[in-house]
């Protein structure tokens, strides 16, 4: 399996990828070919995300939770 990063683009009322030049030489590729492309969607990973509010809120998660406890158990 060979695998590759590529961005898409809208071709009229569809969207299409682009192939790296080395890529399609080293498998030999021609026009008109059929071929099968594996779909992975990038999404965030947790590391990337984990942190990103740190210093930009004004109070703490302990506080937070504390009063969504308080809110979510009020008589």
């Amino acid at each position: 399996m060979i695998e590759c990063e590529t961005i898409t683009r809208r071709w009229g009322n569809s969207i299409g990828i682009t192939l790296p030049k080395e890529i399609v030489e080293r498998e030999h590729l021609k026009e008109d070919e059929r071929i099968t492309v594996l779909i992975l969607k990038q999404h965030p990973s947790i590391k990337s995300t984990f942190g990103m509010l740190r210093g930009k809120l004004s109070k703490s998660a302990q506080q937070i939770k504390d009063e969504c406890r308080a809110e979510l158990y009020h008589d």
